[in-house]
């Protein structure tokens, strides 16, 4: 703040005995004490409000980067899904339309359906014997029943 050396203090101090007297100058001195202190409590108040409205720029700026970053990149993402879709959709037309060709072709040559069996007829699991014939499982249920 002000530079005062040594000599220059006692100067003072010789001066404000004489002026002041001895007997107040403990007093006057505690006094300047006391608002010296006020005056260096005020000034590192001033200085932290100074940093903090400092920082909440700081921040705020940063905010705003964030949000712009987030923004282009929530763009970013939303045409590249748009374009995957179109894709898709383009792909999923030209499958449409390749089955659409086929199907006609495969109808001409689609083989006769075959007719389903009658009672008559033996079926896959008869002639495996997991099933049996309809004429032993009528005798088996009359004998049990």
């Amino acid at each position: 703040m002000f530079d005062f050396g040594f000599s220059k203090l006692l100067l003072l101090g010789i001066v404000a005995l004489v002026v002041i007297g001895p007997e107040r100058l403990p007093r006057v001195a505690r006094t300047m004490g006391h608002l010296y202190g006020r005056l260096q409590r005020y000034v590192t108040q001033v200085k932290a409000d100074i940093h903090r409205e400092m920082e909440a720029a700081d921040l705020g700026k940063m905010k705003t980067e964030l949000e712009s970053a987030a923004r282009s990149f929530q763009s970013e993402v939303e045409s590249n899904v748009r374009s995957i879709e179109s894709e898709a959709r383009e792909t999923q037309s030209s499958i449409e339309k390749a089955l659409d060709v086929q199907a006609p072709a495969a109808n001409e040559t689609a083989t006769p359906a075959v007719p389903a069996p009658t009672e008559d007829a033996p079926t896959a699991q008869l002639e495996l014997g997991i099933e049996e014939p309809a004429s032993q499982a009528s005798t088996r249920d009359r004998a049990v029943g």
